[in-house]
């Protein structure tokens, strides 16, 4: 961390991944004059902060993202090590993903969740899948026309795209297969497609994923003087007076120099994880904060496609797009009760060492929906610290008997949509994998219409009792979400910013009531 540039701020961002981004980004649009600091306490992954790595110049990044994309499972291909020692500090910490445990966390409940400790969080690291939620997973509080503008607004942020991976001559009999099965059952746009992604094309047909510094170009480009990013700094509490927050208590990773630095607007956008974390530590706890733990079970399977029943032939077998380990990409949207299921489909043509094709491999993973209970939570301690010294959490989560039912509907689901495709073995390819496997954790900041104990804060994610502290992320979403969570976390940025920005206007034109502390950055 170097020293801020100026003394004060309007807007203070905790977290530079997906929703810090987009919460900078729609502030930039609506409040061009606001001055914006962002702190994340990960370093940069390249040499450009917030770029998926995906896009590195680095060849040798990309073919490791690559490789470890091609599993399908998010606590596998985010690099997390999951049984390796734990770096000694964060300091000492190189940027990429780590599993709760490593950091410090008591997560034997929910063993394969991990977080970044990166510039860009997750948001470089993740597979830009963007499913739009529907039915039970949205949040419109009463008001569905809002609703769908905030979803518009996130897919716009996003850039999300509607089927920008196949569909190849072998993913089209894939997805016949997929519409005999499920064509039926919801309506038109929910019907078996080709899985909309966060991507920008290129004129060479490489797909550039979404990442911070695609949505907010001045984390990675730093040209903009009202923006200032300060990496290695660490939020260690919210400072406020009960009512109102003054801004932030940081710590510069490297020399261990702890700060104050002051804002009209704190927003946290950390994770699921963290930004609880970050409110405990703050002294700011109400009664929700760390309660509905939420993450759709992972249920997932491999089948190798019989060709001949198809009239397929090896020679004629697609090969994917510049870039990409899938040759398609497909989606089984959840449609409530007939259809709970969020069905995520890679198709991936194995080949030699001479690019001769060997086999079509359709990989079938089914998020399955997971009841939102307050059992299910994040526990602080005040005696223990983690590796960043913040209160040490525990994770407490367990799938009730009504999950169970559903969970073994789910693969029963699999080993179905495998039997129309080619020979499969249920007991050696397909697996219910260990909690926190997808990493789309929700629920711990969780929004609601009234403060009623059971959310932290309003549906502009401010938080109850405070006049200038917001959230944003996946931690505020306050439904059980089947699909990928990102895009539906976005949704929560954009009201977040919403409110910020109208905020601010009172600000600026004179509302004593926000006029910004006077007070110098000072040093403990």
């Amino acid at each position: 961390m170097t020293t801020p540039p100026h003394s004060s701020y309007d807007v203070l961002i905790v977290g530079s991944g997906i929703m810090g981004a987009s919460v900078a980004h729609l502030l930039r649009q609506e409040r061009p004059e606001a001055q914006v600091l962002m702190i994340d306490g990960g370093s940069t992954i390249g040499a450009t902060p917030g770029l998926h790595l995906h896009d590195s110049d680095d060849p040798a990044t990309v073919e490791r993202y690559g490789t470890r994309v091609s599993s399908g499972i998010q606590s596998m291909y985010v690099g997390a090590d999951l049984s390796g020692a734990a770096p000694a500090s964060l300091d000492d910490a190189a940027p990429g993903m780590y599993s709760l445990t490593n950091l410090g966390e008591e997560s034997a409940a929910m063993p394969a969740a991990a977080a970044a400790w990166n510039v860009g969080g997750m948001g470089v690291h993740w597979t830009a899948a963007t499913p739009w939620p529907a039915g039970s997973e949205c949040f419109d509080f009463g008001d569905p026309d809002q609703w769908a503008r905030d979803l518009a607004s996130a897919s716009e942020v996003l850039n999300v795209t509607s089927a920008p991976i196949g569909l190849t001559s072998a993913g089209a009999e894939v997805l016949r297969v997929f519409e005999g099965l499920f064509g039926d059952v919801g309506p038109a746009d929910r019907r078996p497609q080709l899985m909309p992604m966060a991507v920008h094309p290129a004129p060479d047909a490489y797909l550039r994923r979404t990442g911070p510094s695609l949505i907010h170009p001045p984390i990675g480009q730093g040209d903009d003087p009202a923006f200032t990013l300060l990496t290695g700094t660490m939020a260690t509490a919210v400072l406020h007076d009960g009512q109102r927050v003054t801004g932030a208590r940081v710590l510069d990773i490297a020399s261990g120099e702890s700060s104050e630095v002051d804002a009209r607007i704190v927003v946290v956008c950390a994770d699921a994880m963290r930004t609880p974390q970050l409110l405990y530590a703050s002294g700011i706890r109400p009664a929700a904060l760390g309660r509905y733990l939420n993450e759709h079970a992972f249920v997932t399977g491999r089948v190798l496609m019989d060709l001949d029943r198809f009239g397929l032939t090896r020679e004629k077998l697609p090969r994917p797009r510049p870039g990409e380990f899938a040759t398609d990409a497909l989606w089984i949207p959840q449609n409530g009760q007939d259809q709970p299921f969020h069905g995520q489909i890679t198709d991936t043509v194995f080949v030699d060492d001479h690019d001769n094709a060997l086999a079509y491999s359709v990989g079938i993973s089914l998020y399955t929906p997971v009841q939102s209970t307050p059992a299910n939570r994040l526990v602080f301690s005040d005696t223990e610290t983690d590796l960043s010294g913040m209160p040490r959490i525990r994770v407490e989560f367990a799938y009730s008997d009504d999950d169970l039912v559903m969970i073994n509907r789910a693969l029963d689901q699999v080993a179905e949509i495998a039997s129309h495709l080619g020979p499969f073995d249920p007991e050696t390819e397909r697996a219910l994998l260990p909690p926190g496997s997808s990493l789309h954790q929700t629920g711990t900041v969780r929004m609601g219409a009234v403060n009623d104990g059971s959310s932290v804060c309003d549906p502009s994610g401010r938080v109850w009792g405070y006049d200038n502290l917001y959230l944003a992320g996946n931690g505020v979403i306050p439904t059980a979400v089947v699909c990928n969570a990102t895009l539906t976390g976005v949704v929560t940025a954009v009201r977040a910013a919403r409110a910020i920005a109208t905020q601010l206007s009172g600000a600026f034109h004179g509302d004593p009531a926000d006029e910004l502390a006077t007070t110098s950055v000072s040093r403990s």
